[in-house]
């Protein structure tokens, strides 16, 4: 049983600190964390986690070189993200989850097609003026540099391929982070944005496994083409050195020299058309299952999916430092199908800018998270509350007492 009694504990202590005015409810929550561990909700009462892979060790001393250096007020992070059809409302509640706990600013490179170009213009700019100092925006049309533009936009879901054509398009930006419209970001971009120089010489791009269990995951069992390692990547969040990708050639199975990324992708599609399923996500597949030495594998707390929990819990990184980025595909957001990840978008998307996090944001994610602990994904809540809460505390260090001592 995921939900032990120190999970519940910490349930009912939270559950009343909310009821306390602000800055007293600050304090209680602080002291929450604070006694012998008591009630956390990553409490040992509720599992012993195990040892970190080689690859979350080298994620974990990234983040920790990090944050012992000042951030250069001067840098952006570059965000990119596709939206067609009805995804405005999804991008939105993304792009909001991105600003609440960044640290630099951000610049969002927003690809969208033409009828909701002006509703992110209108959205965007409505937001509070201390919010918009926080980030830039362009709006791009959708758009294919080789190939059957029909064809792209049609493939796997609508205008999703976009993504394979960034580094063509994105001429001068250095390094992005790609993400799918129902991403929603738990701690800061900055945490995943600092990965970028844990790359070694040669990898240019960085992914999370689509499964971490071979003997269940999809292309270990279905796929009818090559993909990369035991279990294959998914692409919803991808970091990406657009320099690197734009001079390296690519080895394949059609030309023995090696190709560009963009002169790839075209020959690419039409030798595999018939046999992917999942789109540009296969072709990305494909494309590192000849060059391994390119991709950095990142953990899948960095791409928290319901595969990771509605089959067993099998995402051991989560379950020691909880979701950093959770990532709703199969519409979860959008149905009663998976009620935890909802609770959690309803919350960021109905959040008002300016409001107190703990009252506003981190309580109704909390109290609403009570029912769903009986459903797969909800019944280990310290697994997706754990570094919410823990980044929300830092948020209000950072901006508020930090701001309160200064005024002294």
């Amino acid at each position: 049983m995921w939900l032990a009694a120190g999970a519940l504990q910490s349930f009912v202590f939270s559950a009343a600190c909310n009821k306390l005015r602000p800055s007293a409810a600050l304090l209680c929550f602080l002291t929450a964390s604070r006694c012998g561990e008591t009630f956390s909700l990553l409490s040992a009462t509720v599992f012993s986690p195990p040892p970190p892979s080689l690859s979350f060790s080298k994620l974990q001393n990234a983040v920790l070189r990090h944050a012992t250096k000042r951030s250069r007020a001067e840098e952006l992070m570059h965000l990119a993200v596709v939206a067609c059809g009805s995804r405005l409302d999804e991008t939105l509640t993304m792009v909001k989850s991105a600003l609440l706990f960044s640290q630099k600013k951000i610049k969002f490179h927003i690809f969208a097609e033409d009828p909701l170009a002006p509703q992110f213009e209108e959205k965007l700019n409505q937001w509070p003026r201390s919010v918009k100092a926080r980030f830039q925006f362009r709006i791009y049309p959708i758009s294919f540099s080789v190939g059957n533009a029909d064809e792209w936009k049609k493939l796997f879901k609508p205008c999703a391929a976009q993504r394979l054509f960034l580094p063509v398009i994105l001429k001068d930006v250095d390094s992005l982070l790609y993400v799918d419209t129902d991403v929603l970001f738990l701690r800061p971009i900055d945490d995943i944005w600092v990965l970028l120089k844990a790359f070694n010489s040669t990898q240019l791009a960085a992914m999370a496994p689509e499964h971490e269990v071979p003997k269940i995951g999809w292309y270990s069992r279905f796929a009818r083409h090559p993909f990369y390692g035991d279990t294959g990547v998914n692409s919803g969040v991808m970091l990406m050195n657009l320099t690197r990708i734009r001079g390296t050639l690519f080895k394949n199975s059609m030309i023995l020299s090696g190709l560009s990324w963009e002169d790839l992708l075209h020959p690419l599609y039409q030798k595999y058309k018939n046999h992917i399923t999942w789109g540009d996500q296969d072709l990305l597949n494909i494309i590192f299952h000849y060059n391994p030495e390119c991709l950095f594998i990142f953990p899948c707390q960095w791409n928290y999916r319901p595969d990771h929990c509605m089959y067993g819990s099998n995402c051991k990184a989560a379950e020691q430092e909880g979701v950093s980025i959770l990532h709703g595909n199969r519409g979860v957001y959008h149905d009663d199908k998976q009620p935890a990840f909802k609770v959690i978008y309803d919350a960021i998307r109905d959040f008002p800018f300016e409001d107190n996090m703990f009252q506003s944001l981190f309580y109704p994610i909390q109290t609403k998270f009570l029912d769903t602990v009986n459903t797969l994904c909800g019944r280990i809540p310290q697994v997706f509350l754990k570094q919410i809460e823990r980044t929300m505390r830092k948020v209000f260090e950072e901006r508020v007492v930090h701001n309160v001592r200064r005024a002294k």
